[in-house]
């Protein structure tokens, strides 16, 4: 469901891990401004306070704020969050770490599962039961939940995730027990299952709503501080933060269901590149996003954005499954700031661990040891020093040959220049693989797609990409290292809904399937089946 927005001034910030990019368009005249500055990790407001500053805006006279950015998504791959704890009936206490039992390679001796993000320890049983068909089987106690909550009181837990099972069927026990841990402890981040996934499948649904209570107290704090920061600034707009669907909702709901905005920042891309694509007339493009810390693609297939229902946070064997509604995006960890590395053996690895916005590459001069994609690339020629980011910053190119040689070229006999093209054939062929898990491992043929590439490095790395995965086409959009901000303009708010049904084979009609069914559960409808 999607609500269309139409204000007269708009402005989007996207925080990226190296960047902070502010795309802004006045409706009255027509302009169209973009400012980029150096994020800053310390305090992520300040970027975009500098970038601001570089459009034509002022944030006081901006009628619709939107945002999107990696601080939910970062929380989960860094493993910073809080100290959270789970809830559950009694006797699947262990279904979040027993998992699916996955093992897609059986001869790996070096084979490890996903890393719960809730110790066991920190996971409570409680007698209560609800059956598949909605019957309560045994009714939920409110003294044990609140002897629980006393517990977690007093061992420092930040946030509680609660899971019941058969609550997407009726979530009753769900809500008692949140408002009863809520009403004791105000402080305490609380979020339950049936609140973001109303789908069967338990480990899926216990993955889901403990990341939530994962990131919750990070991501709230984070959105608070941006509510201050434009509070500050006198504005008087509408703020909202984009969603991992590409939508928007209102900072409230964000705070609550945080994991909505795992990609909150590349799905922008992803949305921008649909909108270019329908102007231009292209029906099929991958868009490929590459910035300062990671490269990612997405689909638009006959002009829509792909979707999909779920999607794994990290690799699938060690991955944990997030069961919320997103655009189908495929990540890896090669950026422009990507450092580069020998290990034993004299090969060459190019990330996943991102020199970022500080220190930055080594050319940036502020503080970097390690050459980075970013210096390979000055090295070549394929960036200018004294054009990066519009002429505003000086690229320090004898700090990065220096670089490259001691640590790259220097131990494996290569000049240079050798050494910094094997690092960018690394980073390409990593990349490939980000592309073809969009498109071939999704039964889709890239050959006939155009590629859509953007990001601060984006087009540096597009036309070797698209050669050696035979795709003959490749657009670069006008201010491509703004794209995803800009994308952030075309989006509309939006609510999705899901609803896993269990119904008798034969009770079931065609009717039972029509748009009724699909909205009844939040009209107050009964569903035919």
């Amino acid at each position: 469901m999607k609500q269309d927005l139409n204000p007269q001034i708009r402005l989007a910030a996207d925080i990226g891990g190296t960047f902070t990019d502010i795309a802004a368009f006045d409706e009255r005249s027509g302009l169209l401004s973009f400012g980029k500055s150096l994020s800053t990790p310390e305090a992520l407001v300040g970027g975009i306070t500098d970038g601001i500053a570089k459009t034509s805006l002022e944030l006081n006279d901006v009628d619709l704020f939107l945002h999107g950015s990696t601080v939910a998504i970062n929380t989960v791959l860094e493993r910073t969050g809080s100290r959270a704890a789970l809830i559950t009936t009694r006797g699947f206490r262990d279904i979040y770490e027993i998992g699916r039992i996955n093992r897609p390679d059986s001869y790996d001796l070096y084979f490890r599962k996903h890393r719960p993000l809730i110790e066991r320890a920190l996971r409570f049983e409680v007698a209560e039961r609800i059956t598949a068909t909605g019957e309560v089987l045994r009714p939920l106690d409110d003294q044990e939940i609140l002897a629980i909550a006393r517990k977690l009181e007093a061992q420092g837990v930040e946030a509680v995730a609660i899971l019941f099972m058969h609550s997407y069927h009726r979530p009753d026990h769900e809500i008692r027990a949140k408002e009863l841990i809520e009403k004791e402890y105000p402080d305490l981040f609380v979020t339950a299952s049936h609140e973001l996934a109303r789908e069967y499948r338990e480990f899926e649904r216990t993955s889901t709503v403990a990341a939530n209570a994962y990131i919750g107290p990070k991501v709230k704090q984070y959105i608070n501080g941006i509510e201050g920061f434009l509070s500050a600034a006198e504005f008087r707009g509408k703020f909202l933060v984009v969603q991992s669907t590409g939508g928007l909702f209102e900072p409230d709901r964000a705070k609550r269901e945080c994991v909505r905005m795992l990609e909150s920042g590349p799905v922008s891309g992803v949305i921008g590149s649909q909108a270019l694509c329908r102007a231009i007339g292209i029906e099929n493009a991958i868009a490929f996003d590459m910035g300062g810390t990671t490269a990612k693609a997405g689909v638009v297939y006959d002009g829509e954005a792909l979707t999909a229902g779920s999607a794994l946070i990290g690799p699938y064997a060690e991955g944990l499954p997030i069961q919320v509604p997103m655009i189908d995006i495929f990540e890896v960890g090669t950026g422009g700031g990507s450092i580069a590395r020998v290990e034993a053996g004299g090969a060459v690895r190019v990330g996943p661990q991102s020199a970022g916005a500080v220190p930055g590459p080594v050319c940036y001069g502020r503080g970097g040891e390690s050459p980075t994609v970013t210096d390979a690339n000055l090295l070549l020629g394929r960036l200018a020093a004294d054009r990066f980011l519009g002429g505003e910053m000086q690229l320090d190119k004898p700090a990065a040959e220096r670089a490259m040689q001691e640590k790259i070229a220097g131990p494996l006999g290569l000049s240079e220049t050798q050494a910094a093209e094997g690092i960018l054939r690394i980073a390409n062929a990593s990349m490939s693989n980000t592309v073809r898990g969009v498109t071939t491992e999704r039964g889709l043929m890239g050959v006939g797609f155009a590629m859509v590439a953007y990001g601060g490095a984006g087009p540096l790395h597009a036309a070797s990409l698209a050669r050696e995965l035979g795709i003959e086409r490749v657009v670069i959009p006008p201010a491509p290292g703004h794209f995803s901000a800009f994308g952030m303009l075309f989006a509309d708010v939006r609510y999705d809904f899901v609803q896993s049904w269990f119904c008798s084979m034969k009770n079931i009609t065609f009717e039972s399937f029509g748009l009724f069914n699909l909205l009844s559960p939040w009209l107050g409808g009964i569903p035919l089946c």
